[in-house]
């Protein structure tokens, strides 16, 4: 069977969930009977809420003979540690824009990563039927984009597409019939490479693994696109981590592909596909999974450093135990323990006497998405505020993360929100210029630190209009103190 391997970049809420559910609808994937789940691809109650990814999903749908493998991507930075990887596993990538809002800083972000790896975009400008949609200007900004972000010539030579995902459709042209999305699969068809990897078929298997989760039957559980050779159930093989070291060697106790929206266990993984395997207990992310005879790694991106830690320590409070039944350090650890084992971008450490522990992560909202899961899961916890983490360089000056915020607001607001970032913020403005129908879009370089806890300031310097986004920018030499709070706070 033909196979191709593809990523959808959207921000978040472009459709890219929308156009998913679409692609299999009619692909035949939600079969007769089967109940077609409202947003398939979003797999968290709290990716569901917020309309955000954040956990990189495959799925996967045939079309006449070729099997489309679709992988999900997590359009924030914060989880970006995720984004390189799973980009590893494509050769091509579609880009959704909002034919309305166009392309956005998220979107740039991933997009920056799929053209440096050398995957050939190709742009789909969906929600055409909006009222307030302009293809054509958005066109223009989606070029503009690419040329900034160092595309070649043949990414810079797209094809493109006109849909509406909620109405499932896509054409080549405006005005064109409006059926169905058989124009995105024969496109993805005919200008998608098949993986490279099928040539190496026949020699030894390898395979890297780009992403890690935790199943209660069979323990980890990691995800890849085959290298190259084949693999069977019961075959013995080993971890290698990116400088080439034997990590351990084990038997391999689950295969699974992709099957539509769920799983399959399957006899033989084959080069090309994307699989899951189990029966390791210490490879993880970036290390390579191979045939004995095999000594050196795969290429592997790095996992990202965190940039942003916080406290985690049991609830002392006089009210402790009245909300959630999961109080103590020990079971804190253990979940920790366990978020840590599924999900590459955290760390952990234990303070002195074991009460408390620090959790290193990418930004505010994966931290955010942790403690709310926790809490639903009837933890009672105290968190510190967060704190950024700082490295050093080579001549032992102290380096910050910078963020990229990318603002849209009403033109009577931009003074104040300028004046915040750039002032005790220590933000710097990197480009302003009008968005139409009376907003202005600011482009500021700010340091992390003084982007923790501004949303809530934004939003009431704007009167709750302006929209924030932010994405990791560059490490920088460190900018002087941030002040904290000048005047006095009520708590309630």
């Amino acid at each position: 069977m033909d196979l191709r391997n593809i990523a959808i970049i959207a921000h978040v809420d472009h459709g890219k969930t929308t156009l998913v559910d679409a692609m299999l609808g009619q692909s035949g994937t939600f079969r007769e009977g089967q109940a077609g789940e409202d947003r398939a691809m979003a797999s968290d109650d709290l990716e569901r809420e917020r309309g955000i990814t954040i956990l990189a999903k495959a799925t996967s749908v045939e079309w006449h003979g070729t099997r489309i493998n679709i992988v999900d991507t997590p359009g924030h930075a914060d989880f970006g540690g995720e984004v390189e990887r799973i980009l590893s596993m494509v050769d091509g990538v579609v880009l959704l824009v909002d034919a309305a809002e166009g392309p956005m800083p998220q979107t740039k972000f991933v997009t920056s990563k799929a053209l440096a790896l050398g995957l050939r975009p190709i742009v789909v400008l969906n929600k055409v039927d909006k009222p307030d949609a302009e293809p054509d200007r958005v066109l223009d900004e989606v070029f503009d984009l690419f040329v900034a972000l160092d595309a070649d010539e043949s990414q810079l030579d797209f094809p493109h597409l006109y849909a509406s995902g909620r109405s499932g459709w896509a054409d080549a042209e405006l005005d064109g019939p409006k059926a169905d999305l058989s124009a995105l699969f024969n496109l993805v068809v005919n200008y998608v490479p098949a993986p490279r990897q099928l040539a190496d078929k026949d020699n030894d298997f390898s395979m890297l693994a780009t992403t890690l989760s935790a199943d209660t039957f069979v323990g980890r559980v990691l995800t890849g696109r085959v290298e190259s050779g084949q693999l069977k159930v019961g075959s013995t093989v080993q971890a290698l981590s990116r400088m080439g070291q034997k990590i351990e060697q084990f038997r391999v106790t689950r295969i699974q592909a992709f099957r539509g929206l769920g799983q399959q266990d399957i006899a033989v993984a084959t080069a090309g596909d994307i699989v899951s395997l189990a029966g390791m207990s210490k490879a993880t992310v970036s290390d390579t999974i191979c045939a004995l005879a095999i000594e050196t790694p795969l290429e592997a991106q790095p996992i990202d450093p965190p940039t942003i830690s916080v406290t985690f320590g049991i609830n002392d409070s006089p009210l402790a135990g009245r909300d959630g039944k999961k109080v103590q350090s020990r079971v804190i650890r253990e979940r920790l323990m366990k978020e840590a084992e599924g999900n590459v971008a955290i760390r952990i450490a234990e303070t002195p006497g074991g009460e408390a522990f620090v959790v290193s992560g990418r930004g505010e909202l994966q931290m955010g998405v942790l403690i709310e899961n926790m809490r639903r899961e009837g933890f009672e916890l105290s968190i510190s505020r967060p704190q950024v983490l700082m490295r050093e360089d080579d001549n032992g000056n102290r380096l910050e993360p910078i963020e990229e915020a990318t603002i849209d607001v009403d033109d009577e607001y931009s003074g104040a929100v300028i004046e915040k970032l750039t002032g005790s913020r220590k933000g710097e403005l990197v480009e302003m210029k009008p968005a139409g129908a009376g907003k202005t879009r600011i482009i500021a370089h700010v340091p992390s630190r003084g982007l923790i806890g501004y949303h809530g300031e934004f939003l009431t310097d704007t009167r709750g209009t302006g929209v924030l986004n932010r994405v990791f920018h560059a490490w920088e030499p460190f900018k002087g103190a941030i002040p904290g709070r000048r005047a006095g706070v009520l708590i309630s």
